[in-house]
């Protein structure tokens, strides 16, 4: 059956994280104004959607995703009318902006929670979620996902309430239909002003078990993990199309859905093409491959099997059903050339344009986060004071705090995993704040950027900010890119990601070696029906998109260093 068409299958996206991306007023914060800026960049690089992390009012606790007012924009990025010119200016280019949605939690300082706290019997106390205390403790054992209890007391009632990330993000009570009602509105309040959809933060987590059980312990954390009942909860369901009934199907919009705890089969009741709830969820499988005794801190590598059985398990299992997200890494994970290539001077660049052609040659929606387009790399700290994420201090206080690792252990880690990896400065040139601001940055920029920016990107042909420009010009110009069926090969190799994309009597081959060293594919050129090379990372198989097609005749095909190259037949 022939797959329906839509734009957001089509589009190519790309999210600016505010903060980071471009400082007008040299605060060192970046804000609206430095957006609209840069726009003509994004319009160049081919971008047809602009995510855009939370710019709404907030105490920036967790940077922006602890909103204590949904329709105002906070003093540091701009203002409302900052925001609705930077939209203005967006369609006027052809483009369209998703916001980020954040509607599992607001952030404490949120009028609803001043009331809520207030007393027992406010009339928005059950805008949130309280509870008695447990033999004078919590109500249950619940880890918050920013380390410690999930559960914060409350002297003035003598209760507690749930916060399942920062104790200044109390968690929404979407038992509740006044809140489901408000969210409603404000998100058709925002549709009237003429965005193009939302991505919505932690969704698979609005709804609870009402029991709420103990978490099973695991070893080394005091704390029970409750994942089971706050993700995919019994009513989500029910709550995501009534969500779409009010609000999504009034509105020609993407919708994605940030799916905590989420496999496919989830994914198919979420985004599922007979569901009436989103258009595609995120999952995180590929980007949390290597667990370690302290969960994500680890500095372990990525097994390639691995890797290639869960992305192609997302391409197999959605296909005909549901619509896949494809993406390396955002604001909450590391940089991907120093997580899945290698950021070596001598690999960085090739392994940077490997990984673009493997994962932007399968179906799915493409999304590029701020600075990959150039192969930006991990932020190599030295201290804690190099980093300001949340989530980072709380990690360190616990783990070095109480001997279980050491300082230079933990350092390790979060240089590895850590998610300010993803949010230092955007690399525009090589001036001594990369072009970002002409103040203080709110976090240390990359060193790197001397000779890692835009600027020398830019005007350079075999860049890898060129080369993403080469792969978004295919998935524009080829329908085989965006509709044509997966199929993986060579699926023992634990050296080469090798697979098959088809449609119609068309046919395209994939070949990345994720190695430092040459490998044999095994394959042969007349095995591949393939005679020509449609782009690859290597000058001298540049491929069609970059001159006169190459004719091969080689009957086993050898892939050199992070060699990527896609056949064609």
């Amino acid at each position: 059956m022939e797959e329906q068409r839509a734009w957001w299958k089509e589009c190519v996206v790309y999210q600016i994280y505010p903060r980071s991306f471009q400082d007008s007023n040299g605060d060192g914060i970046g804000d609206l104004n430095g957006i609209r800026s840069r726009l003509d960049y994004l319009k160049d690089l081919g971008i047809d959607v602009i995510w855009l992390s939370p710019v709404y009012q907030s105490p920036g606790d967790d940077n922006g995703y602890d909103i204590s007012d949904y329709k105002a924009v906070m003093d540091v990025f701009g203002t409302m009318e900052d925001f609705d010119c930077l939209l203005a200016e967006i369609h006027h280019r052809g483009m369209k902006l998703v916001m980020d949605l954040v509607v599992n939690h607001t952030s404490d300082e949120h009028a609803w929670f001043a009331e809520s706290r207030r007393s027992r019997d406010n009339p928005y106390r059950d805008y949130y979620i309280w509870k008695e205390p447990v033999n004078e403790g919590p109500p249950n054992n619940w880890a918050s996902r920013f380390r410690g209890p999930a559960w914060e007391y409350d002297g003035r009632t003598g209760m507690y309430y749930l916060h399942i990330y920062s104790k200044k993000q109390p968690d929404l009570n979407w038992e509740n239909p006044r809140v489901r009602q408000e969210i409603y509105e404000m998100m058709t309040w925002w549709g009237n002003k003429g965005i193009d959809g939302f991505r919505m933060d932690v969704i698979s987590m609005l709804s609870k078990d009402q029991r709420f059980p103990d978490g099973v312990l695991k070893e080394g954390n005091p704390y029970g993990d409750g994942l089971p009942y706050y993700a995919n909860g019994p009513r989500i369901h029910a709550y995501l199309q009534e969500m779409n009934r009010e609000v999504l199907s009034r509105f020609d919009w993407m919708t994605v859905g940030e799916g905590v705890g989420v496999g496919t089969r989830e994914a198919v009741q979420y985004a599922g093409y007979e569901s009436h709830e989103l258009n595609m969820m995120f999952h995180f499988e590929h980007v949390e491959l290597n667990p370690g005794p302290f969960g994500k801190w680890n500095d372990n590598p990525v097994c390639l099997r691995d890797l290639k059985k869960v992305l192609s398990r997302w391409q197999t299992e959605l296909e005909g059903k549901a619509w896949n997200s494809l993406f390396w890494e955002n604001h909450d994970y590391p940089r991907a050339v120093s997580r899945f290539g290698n950021d070596s001077p001598g690999f960085w660049e090739l392994s940077a344009k490997m990984l673009a052609v493997c994962l932007y040659m399968m179906k799915g929606t493409p999304y590029i986060y701020q600075g990959q387009e150039l192969g930006m790399t991990n932020f190599q700290g030295s201290s804690l004071e190099d980093f300001q994420d949340i989530e980072i201090h709380h990690v360190y206080r616990e783990m070095v705090g109480s001997g279980r690792i050491s300082h230079e252990e933990m350092m390790r880690y979060i240089n590895h995993t850590g998610r300010d990896n993803a949010r230092t400065p955007m690399q525009w040139d090589d001036t001594e704040q990369a072009g970002f601001t002409d103040g203080t940055p709110w976090l240390r920029v990359n060193p790197n950027h001397t000779w890692l920016n835009v600027k020398e990107q830019a005007g350079r042909s075999d860049s890898v900010l060129c080369f993403y420009k080469q792969l978004i010009k295919l998935r524009h110009t080829m329908d085989i890119l965006v509709y044509g069926a997966y199929r993986l090969l060579l699926e023992e190799s634990g050296a080469i990601f090798a697979y098959e994309r088809s449609l119609g009597k068309e046919r395209l081959t994939v070949l990345c070696n994720f190695t430092d060293r040459t490998q044999k594919s095994g394959l042969s050129v007349r095995e591949l029906g393939a005679g020509t090379i449609l782009i690859g990372n290597y000058p001298d198989r540049r491929g069609i998109s970059q001159g006169d097609a190459v004719a091969l005749c080689e009957e086993d095909i050898c892939l050199r260093p992070y060699e990527a190259i896609v056949f064609m037949q």
